[in-house]
């Protein structure tokens, strides 16, 4: 499936789960002009909530799935849907995505898109088998920041690539313990397992820009984990004597570092902790040869820029800002979404579908990236012993060379 087009077509969408991120990613399909004709959730009450703003933007009301957990096999089953969106939590994304293709429609999962190795291979040969696309919606791979590096990168500013880091550092305490949302599934994942829980944000972007199944691969990754403590503090500070919740035993320590070895040479780190007191950070850390870009705040610093090894603005290098932003980035910005990169991701997907274009990151990314989660908790399971990662792409990895976002006009 590497460098298949889409199907030219306006695609039917079909959004299964329409909490609070469903409902986002539905804000900016529709302000993309998207065609929504179908929405499935467990609970009524949201659904009916997407199908309203569905109607709001002038189209007709969607068909609603909301009779219970298995509710979106028969919306799969239609025949007029050719593009699913899932955003429910993790253990649901590889059997939907998975049912959706066998039903002839592509489909875009929420990160991560799949949580143990044996689901990634899944997602893997059933795309292969089916021909229909599986791809992770990825927005972080949008960002302005990180498409503007993106193609400095491929312009060679940066020159020969060394190493990168990407992290998902997150203060999530609140939300894992509140009574809706996340709060509702997230937090039990911290019973589960010791390691990276959700490393594609930070790392996604990272791999664009080495090229990662474009030329080069994952090939092993270490991975350490701190004590577990954050958490557990929390609950004592805030809930109440009795509350079931106080007898829960988290198990995944509150900062994951892991480190990738690629089969170029190159070194990624992957942070990860959101049971922690720490502001909103992602890193994104990219050096070669001629220099390095480190974000949070943004700052860069190439070689002879100055005397004083003190760092530069990347806004006097806006000659790499992407067409895309040049384009829509008012527009995303007004509608929000993470500073506007949802809808750009999403303006991106729809421009793929309807002008008949591979996707940006395929299915054999959303394995890969997806990977890192399951090999940390082996790896931290084991003492941080190296484990290998599968070569989903079978040596493909090495026919292709760049990022299609880098090369986009």
């Amino acid at each position: 499936m590497i460098d298949v087009p889409f199907e030219k077509r306006n695609p039917k969408i079909a959004m299964i789960g329409t909490g609070g991120r469903g409902t986002n990613l539905l804000e900016n399909l529709l302000a993309a002009d998207a065609q929504v004709v179908a929405l499935c959730d467990v609970v009524k009450e949201k659904a009916e909530h997407a199908g309203s703003l569905v109607v709001g933007s002038g189209q007709k009301s969607p068909e609603l799935y909301t009779d219970g957990p298995h509710a979106f096999e028969k919306l799969l089953a239609r025949q007029d849907v050719d593009l699913v969106i899932v955003a429910t939590p993790w253990n649901w994304h590889a059997e939907m995505a998975v049912s959706a293709m066998k039903h002839g429609k592509d489909v875009a999962v929420e990160v991560p898109a799949v949580t143990t190795i044996e689901d990634c291979w899944k997602i893997v040969k059933t795309s292969e088998e089916t021909r229909k696309h599986c791809m992770m919606l990825e927005n972080c791979c949008y960002g302005y920041n990180e498409t503007l590096i993106l193609r400095m990168v491929h312009a060679g500013k940066f020159g020969d690539l060394l190493y990168g880091e990407g992290a998902y550092l997150h203060d999530l305490r609140e939300e894992l313990f509140s009574n809706a949302g996340e709060g509702l599934w997230r937090r039990t994942e911290h019973t589960k397992r010791d390691g990276n829980l959700y490393p594609t944000h930070g790392l996604g972007p990272v791999a664009n820009y080495m090229g990662i199944q474009r030329g080069d691969r994952f090939g092993y990754i270490v991975s350490m984990s701190t004590p577990q403590r954050g958490l557990d503090a929390y609950r004592k500070e805030h809930l109440q004597a009795g509350d079931p919740r106080m007898a829960e035993k988290y198990i995944t320590g509150d900062m994951n570092t892991s480190l990738i070895k690629t089969a170029n040479g190159l070194t990624i780190t992957v942070k990860h902790t959101v049971s922690t007191p720490h502001p909103y950070d992602r890193i994104n850390l990219i050096a070669g040869t001629k220099g390095i870009f480190e974000d949070y705040p943004p700052r860069i610093y190439l070689d002879g820029q100055n005397n004083d090894e003190s760092w530069g603005s990347i806004d006097s290098w806006k000659e790499y800002e992407h067409p895309l932003w040049k384009k829509e980035g008012e527009i995303a910005k007004k509608i929000g979404g993470h500073g506007g990169m949802d809808y750009i991701m999403l303006y991106r997907l729809l421009q793929c579908v309807r002008e008949g274009l591979p996707p940006d990151m395929d299915v054999y990314d959303a394995a890969a990236w997806s990977s890192v989660s399951p090999l940390s908790v082996a790896s931290v399971s084991r003492g941080s012993a190296p484990m290998e990662f599968p070569d989903f792409t079978r040596g493909k990895w090495r026919e292709r060379k760049v990022s299609a976002i880098a090369t986009q006009v």
